[in-house]
């Protein structure tokens, strides 16, 4: 039995929130969030994806023109030059305590640090597709998770440490 094909925008809308979830944990910033989306959607729009990876595909162009973006509008000419500026624009903070202690925390790790998680833990990407779209080898994909899972729990005990209020 063939399967079906369905138009570009049914396979893509379903992930258009992944999409800007991570584009704004790596541009640190709503409004170009919401650019780099608009600008890869118009782009994969005209592209064929087949089902079974237009999600991966689609987050893929989102990371790589974040980035893009990131060299065009900041001055920085890599995410590491970022690394200083990290935490500065800590996403809106809302939810209980446990919730804002996470974002805080996520929002102060390198960018290289949040993507992996954002992706991992959020997206649910295999270490396959991460090593796949980070460009990395399997253990550079597990030596960054880990790296990042510690540097978070870091950033959460600092956050509980220092009681920041309800």
């Amino acid at each position: 039995m063939q399967e079906r094909k369905l138009p570009v925008e049914e396979l893509l809308l379903p992930h258009l929130d992944g999409a800007y979830n991570l584009a704004r944990w790596i541009t640190e910033s709503d409004a170009d969030a919401q650019i780099v989306v608009e600008e890869v959607y118009a782009q994969a729009s005209k592209q064929e994806f087949g089902q079974e990876d237009a999600r991966v595909r689609l987050l893929t162009i989102v990371r790589n023109r974040a980035y893009t973006w990131i060299r065009q509008h900041s001055g920085h000419s890599s995410p590491k030059d970022r690394e200083e500026s990290a935490g500065q624009s800590p996403p809106p903070l809302s939810g209980n305590k446990r919730t804002r202690d996470l974002h805080i925390a996520l929002s102060k790790l390198a960018v290289e640090l949040r993507e992996i998680l954002v992706l991992s833990e959020i997206e649910g990407w295999s270490y396959t597709q991460l090593a796949s779209a980070l460009d990395l080898p399997m253990t550079g994909v597990t030596s960054r998770l880990r790296q990042a899972r510690l540097r978070l729990r870091q950033e959460i005990a600092e956050a509980q440490r220092k009681g920041l209020p309800e």
